[in-house]
């Protein structure tokens, strides 16, 4: 960078500009999480849709009770 001082209206210049870049920036970043909001919800109904067709099926089929295993016999010493 150059040590020249500079001039009020240089100064006011490069503080319009640093402040559109930053308005431009936030404008973009409040766009970034609108974005990851959409896809969030979308995300969450979709995974909702598949519980609940899941939930659907299951309570249409009867549940088999499951065999329980033969009892283990000990060893006797």
């Amino acid at each position: 960078m150059d040590d020249e001082p500079k001039s009020a209206a240089e100064l006011k210049e490069i503080r319009q500009s640093r402040k559109l870049a930053q308005e431009a920036e936030g404008i973009k970043a409040m766009a970034d999480i609108a974005a990851a909001d959409i896809a969030i919800r979308k995300r969450t109904a979709d995974l909702r849709a598949m519980r609940l067709a899941k939930e659907a099926a299951d309570r249409d089929k009867p549940v088999q009770p499951k065999a329980k295993p033969a009892p283990k016999k000990k060893k006797s010493t």
